[in-house]
Parts: C-alpha cells; sequence; structure tokens
C-alpha cells in the first residue's frame, strides 16, 4: 500500500480545495465590499433598491446568486471527479 502523499488523487483534492477557498475568499470580499461600502453612510442617506438599502441588496441578495452561479460553473468545468476505491497501479482509470 502506498504511502497518501504519493497518491495521485491528493494533488487532484488540494487543488480543488483551494479553488473552493478562493471562492470563499470571493464571497466574503463581495460581501464586505458592498455592505461596508455602500452602508457606511448615515440610514438617511441609503439608496434603495426593490425597498431594500442598496448595500443588502448587493451584498446579500445578488450576492447569493453570484455565488451560485459561480459554484455552477466551477463544479462543471474546473472540479474532476475522482475514484474512491484503490487501484493497484496508482493511475486514474
Amino acid at each position: 500500500m502506498k504511502r497518501p502523499d504519493q497518491d495521485w488523487r491528493f494533488n487532484i483534492a488540494n487543488r480543488d480545495a483551494l479553488i473552493g477557498c478562493g471562492l470563499a475568499v470571493f464571497n466574503f470580499i463581495w460581501w464586505y465590499g458592498f455592505a461596508y461600502g455602500l452602508g457606511s453612510k448615515p440610514p438617511e442617506e441609503y439608496t434603495y433598491v426593490f425597498g431594500f438599502p442598496a448595500w443588502f441588496f448587493w451584498s446579500c441578495i445578488i450576492g447569493v446568486f453570484i455565488m451560485i452561479l459561480l459554484v455552477m460553473i466551477v463544479t462543471k468545468f474546473f472540479l474532476k471527479e475522482v475514484p474512491f476505491d484503490e487501484d493497484e497501479e496508482g493511475n486514474p482509470s
């Protein structure tokens, strides 16, 4: 049995984990940028979109849809399916 650090699947898992962390960082930057960028004014000066303060609309409502779209794109085009069963040769089947 090979050591886990020599298994080819760990390279793919590490890459996919970094992509997931990148999505999480993007989500936080999106949320923080709009929430504190547009929401740092006094409430009397807020602009509204569909009855919501603009900072809330862009950071929380649109942010969810942006993240859903990004996760769908990343899942379809960037993440790889990896088998869980042991391969005798250590190569992808």
